[in-house]
């Protein structure tokens, strides 16, 4: 049977790859997507979407907890593990399948199966029926990304989990010890922290959250070890022995090797690129630690072919990917396409207190040779931040002392992952201090903060 020919085939249907898909669609292009296993990717099924449910269930379970500070009476207050784990499944289930819906309205083709690129053009699906072969112009390649694992800490999903095994728990760790404090670690440490779990996080890194502001990495450290956290930094796991229902865990800090038990390990240590048995080597692409090597618009060195999202490399985000996704398919439509800014994308950690940044650190920015200003404001400055009972956090701006230009933003406290967007616009439209300055923000609302911090980088403070 002749190959199935189209303009555009996308190998992966993560948040980088239907994305792609749908926007080559929308621009005529015949396209088609493989797909291993789940329509949405890691991200809708394994990631983003359902972590945020758990999430949600232990806030509400956290403000359940504090019903008295709100003048509300609850008794006898607990959770449904089981009852939880199903609703985010639930959740996960129905934007997956909605992503199927994405495929039918925007007519594309979408094939189930393990995909290679055995020559340029040229895409191989090994499906449960057979080969399939496909052929197009252009090939993107959204493939994702897996969790790292380390020697000899290798998830057994009894007593050694990655966020697979934590997603679908078969307990409720009593004594839970998590490596890595990314954002993919603080998440779960602050789930299973906040139902009820002693907590120990480990990080490599001089502290936790490493990628952040080191100012806001405290704050946010504060705030974990308040919440009854066991923080270890400039630590690692060198060992784990697994016993009957427990681990040890060979821990060296300062030089020194002690050793903890827990029931349960979450390893998060980070992930690798999803490269292997797509024929890479053979079509002349470098691959460097697991991570297509691109140019700023995609484009590996091999003739049309692309590489979006988590394989391509850092920062490995789904809104990163999307964006990548819909560059890549307006460039072979022939469009204007828009190179991703890596230092203007939003990074956000849903965790108890949540943390939000875009942007350069104070740290960066000085080594950057940047003459700077530095603002900041407390939550407790803020009147709608005490009235929802969440007066612990703060937001910091950084701007070019010379030019007025925003470098970076910084936040933690409530809601911050949906305050950052503001900065990320300003930043997009190269917005001055003056410009933010100028801006009416509205009373009261949590926003109000992002204004004052403005403000005081310039001595305008208002309410502090």
């Amino acid at each position: 049977m002749a190959a199935q020919s189209y303009d555009v085939i996308v190998i992966g249907a993560g948040p980088g790859g239907y994305v792609a898909a749908i926007r080559a669609a929308q621009l005529g292009l015949k396209t088609c997507v493989v797909e291993r296993e789940h329509l949405g990717g890691i991200c809708l099924n394994w990631g983003c979407i359902p972590t945020k449910a758990l999430l949600r269930s232990s806030e509400v379970f956290h403000l359940m907890e504090r019903a008295k500070d709100f003048g509300l009476k609850a008794e006898n207050i607990g959770y449904d593990l089981d009852a939880v784990v199903k609703r985010s499944r639930g959740v996960a289930k129905q934007l997956s399948s909605g992503i199927g819906h994405l495929m039918k309205k925007n007519k594309i083709d979408v094939v189930m199966g393990e995909a290679s690129i055995p020559a340029k053009g040229k895409v191989s699906v090994k499906t449960d029926k057979g080969t399939q072969d496909l052929t197009a112009k252009n090939i993107v390649l959204a493939t994702g990304a897996r969790a790292r694992e380390l020697p000899g800490l290798e998830a057994d999903g009894d007593l050694v989990w990655t966020y697979k095994h934590a997603l679908q728990p078969v307990r409720m760790p009593k004594k839970l010890l998590v490596i890595g404090s990314g954002a993919i670690g603080i998440e779960f440490a602050s789930f299973y922290n906040t139902l009820g779990a002693e907590t120990t996080v480990v990080e490599v890194m001089d502290r936790v959250l490493p990628v952040e502001d080191a100012e806001i990495s405290a704050f946010a450290k504060k705030a974990f070890v308040k919440q009854g956290m066991k923080i270890m930094e400039k630590a690692m796991v060198k060992q784990l022995d697994r016993g009957k229902g427990k681990v040890t865990a060979h821990i060296e800090v300062g030089g020194k090797v002690e050793k903890q038990e827990f029931d349960t390990v979450i390893s998060a240590v980070g992930i690798v690129g999803n490269v292997e048995g797509l024929g890479l080597e053979e079509l002349g692409v470098k691959v460097d630690r697991t991570h297509v090597i691109t140019d700023e618009f995609c484009r590996t060195g091999v003739d049309g072919l692309y590489a979006i999202g988590d394989i391509a490399g850092a920062p490995w985000l789904a809104h990163k990917a999307s964006h990548e996704g819909v560059m890549v398919a307006e460039l072979i439509a022939g469009k204007h396409a828009h190179p991703v800014k890596p230092e203007s994308i939003a990074g956000c950690t849903y965790c108890q207190p949540q943390v939000a940044s875009v942007g350069y650190t104070e740290a960066k920015a000085k080594e950057l040779g940047y003459d700077i200003k530095v603002g900041r404001f407390p939550f407790i400055g803020n009147g709608k931040a005490i009235a929802l009972g969440e007066a612990e956090g703060m937001v910091k701006t950084i701007f070019d002392a010379k030019t007025g230009e925003l470098l970076g933003a910084h936040m933690v406290g409530a809601e911050v992952t949906e305050m950052i967007q503001g900065y990320v616009v300003g930043r997009q439209l190269e917005t001055t201090e003056e410009d933010l300055m100028n801006t009416v923000f509205p009373h009261p609302t949590l926003s109000e903060m992002m204004h004052e911090s403005v403000l005081d980088a310039y001595d305008r403070v208002i309410h502090m």
